[in-house]
């Protein structure tokens, strides 16, 4: 492991990768990593994916529940498959490439410790294969919206804990 963080547009085609805007968190990478990897209290703060379950391990589906920005009231099922977890870093799952179902992605959530009590946090989706561009065209604004949502809701749950636990006081 170095200690470079994970760089999503290093590595997949901007054409076709949503990123939430990088946000700083006045919380340590670990309070951070805490809340990500409690995956039954999404609900209580994730206004996108309002459920959650897995192992974590690697290779352990990732049963969500997520909310259709594009049909408001809804909720979509999603089943993805857990391919990076690094402490405090790095948190990616997949939904693999299937004949049945042609649309291969990537979700990146990366940490980066900005200091003892201080992270930026990032998340992207990389839609692969050749859909890709137009999983992109018809999802990726509101994915993209779906996504900043959520970090604006991690931090406020990140920093209410770190404040809680006698840190600093939340933002």
């Amino acid at each position: 492991m170095t200690d470079k963080p994970f760089d999503p547009f290093a590595v997949y085609d901007p054409e076709t990768l949503v990123a939430s805007d990088p946000i700083e968190i006045d919380a340590p990478a670990s309070i951070v990593w805490e809340v990500l990897t409690d995956m039954p209290r999404y609900g209580e703060w994730n206004p996108f994916c309002v459920h959650a379950e897995s192992t974590l391990e690697m290779g352990a589906p990732v049963k969500m529940s997520l909310v259709n920005y594009a049909n408001p009231g809804q909720l979509a099922p999603n089943l993805e498959y857990v391919c990076a977890f690094e402490p405090e870093r790095l948190l990616s799952w997949e939904l693999r490439d299937n004949p049945v179902w042609p649309y291969p992605a990537r979700r990146d959530q990366v940490i980066e410790a900005l200091g003892p009590n201080r992270c930026r946090y990032l998340s992207t989706d990389a839609f692969l294969g050749p859909n890709g561009i137009h999983v992109m065209r018809f999802c990726g604004p509101w994915v993209t919206r779906a996504f900043n949502d959520t970090a604006q809701a991690l931090k406020a749950r990140a920093q209410a804990i770190y404040a809680e636990r006698g840190g600093a006081d939340a933002n």
